[in-house]
This record gives structure tokens, sequence and C-alpha cells, in this order.
């Protein structure tokens, strides 16, 4: 009796200890998923934030679809505090239960189906309808506002991304200049007209914007009524440099280069004025 006592005891601890480090490790967040190494895009605007790409590309998707359904500022801070903590800024295919996609969100309350929450348009899109319906939240904090729409168990949780969240915001709003710098790797996922062709169409998905111009199968041009559009789509696509091919980006006379990782004034033709013009890697 007391053999088996012992050994119901010794699993009883061995349950508890996995539930303490599931704890810790959903309260802490995804901070320690992502070796500093692999950190290849910087964020400077009044503070300063390192991602990989995959982050960095989904943080500009839901900044973009925020400010396309005329969200203010701080609603995209929220959101993107939310994805921070529940995915660590990744699309992921599960997680507790049956929670998918940037915000975690759920099949089986009504968020839609798994391949629409994966769909990161469509998670920010939800996410933003949810957070306008609640009362007040322009007024809470980031974690108050955030709850509200998720519903977590760690309601606190959200609130650590705050800072971080600004930074980005302000960047991918076009708040600030030559803010996003992302070093691109020598296989990047597509290369000539196909680039091109999904770069546009994906920049139209996600700003909505009607007058970007395929230039020559080589790039894009879009039209910026003024410097802060000129900057918000300058800086989506630095984001998503690594996964649309995006060789070289311009615009007010700074330049961004995959060969650089950086902006720096543009030497020689400037462009066309109010314009900002990317190019992709070349076919081969």
């Amino acid at each position: 009796m007391r053999t088996r006592a012992t050994v119901a005891g010794g699993v009883v601890l061995v349950l508890i200890a996995v539930i303490a480090i599931w704890l810790v490790m959903r309260q802490v967040g995804n901070e320690l998923r992502l070796p500093l190494s692999s950190r290849t895009c910087t964020v400077q605007a009044d503070g300063r934030v390192a991602l990989d790409a995959d982050q960095m590309a989904n943080a500009a998707t839901i900044a973009a679809i925020g400010a396309q359904r005329g969200m203010p500022e701080r609603a995209v801070v929220v959101a993107l505090a939310t994805a921070y903590q529940e995915s660590g800024l990744r699309n992921l295919a599960d997680g507790d239960r049956d929670s998918v996609g940037l915000f975690q969100q759920r099949p089986s309350q009504g968020w839609g189906t798994p391949k629409q929450i994966r769909d990161p348009r469509y998670a920010a899109k939800r996410f933003y309808a949810a957070l306008k319906k609640v009362r007040g939240w322009e007024s809470m904090r980031v974690t108050d506002a955030a709850q509200r729409v998720q519903r977590s168990a760690f309601p606190e949780a959200y609130q650590k991304w705050a800072d971080d969240s600004e930074v980005l915001s302000r960047a991918l709003l076009g708040d600030a200049t030559g803010a996003v710098a992302c070093s691109v790797g020598r296989t990047p996922v597509m290369r000539g007209a196909t680039a091109a062709a999904q770069l546009t169409r994906n920049l139209v998905l996600d700003w909505g914007v009607s007058s970007t111009d395929p230039a020559d199968q080589t790039g894009l041009s879009v039209a910026a009524g003024d410097q802060r559009d000129g900057w918000r789509y300058a800086h989506w696509l630095v984001s998503h440099a690594q996964d649309h091919g995006v060789k070289r980006v311009r615009f007010g006379g700074l330049e961004w280069t995959a060969r650089a990782g950086t902006w720096g004034r543009v030497s020689g033709e400037q462009g066309p004025a109010g314009q900002v013009v990317a190019e992709v890697f070349a076919e081969g």
C-alpha cells in the first residue's frame, strides 16, 4: 500500500509540475520562442523593436487592416499587443483547445472556420470588429481592452507588449521616417513577375489602395497622398521583403536595399515625386 501511495504521490507531483510549467509559459507568452540571432528586422520609432521576417510581415498586415478599416492608432496598438501575447505574432496552426491563428481565435466560439481564421486579414478584421463593440475601449489600458475581446485566463498578460506595440504602430502607420529595416536572405520566396504580381495583390488587399502600377513586371509603384501614406506603404513593403522578394524600396529621397538592409539617401535619380517605388529580385 505504501508503494502504491508513493507512486500515486509521484504522479501527482509530476502533473503539478507540468501544469506549473504550462502556466508560467502561458503567462510569459512568446518571449522565449525566438532566438535573437533570427531577428532580422528592426523597427525604430521612439523606441526599438526586433522581429523576424514572419513576425514583421504579420505585424504590418495587422496595422494595415486597422488603418483600412478606419480604426485609430490605439486600436492597432491593442491588436498588436494581443497578437504578440497570443501567438508571438505568428500565424499558428493550433493552440489551446481549438485556437488557431495570430489571435488564437476559436472556431467553437464563433470566430470563423479554421481556414478563415488562419487568414491574417480575416483574423485582424474580426478582432477589430469585436474591439469596436467594446464600449469605452479607447480609454482603457491596452490589456483591459484586449481582455474584453479575448476573455483570456491571464487578463494582465497583454500589457507587457504595449510599449513594443506602440513602437510598431508609429512606424507601420507612417508616423516615422525610414523606421522599418529588414535584412533579406539570398533566397527570397519569390522573384520576378510572380513576386511583382503577388506584391501588388497583397498591397491592395492590406491597404485597399487602387492606384498600384506594376513596373514592367520588375516591381511596382504606388501613389502616396502625403508623407504619412508614403511611409505606411514603404514600411509595409520592407516588412514583406523576405516573403515577396523585395530588393529595393524608394520614397521621400530615401532608399532601402535588401543588400544593405538599411535606409540611406538616394544617389542619382530620385524617382517620381509622391510615389513609393519597389523593385523585386529578378528571375534566375
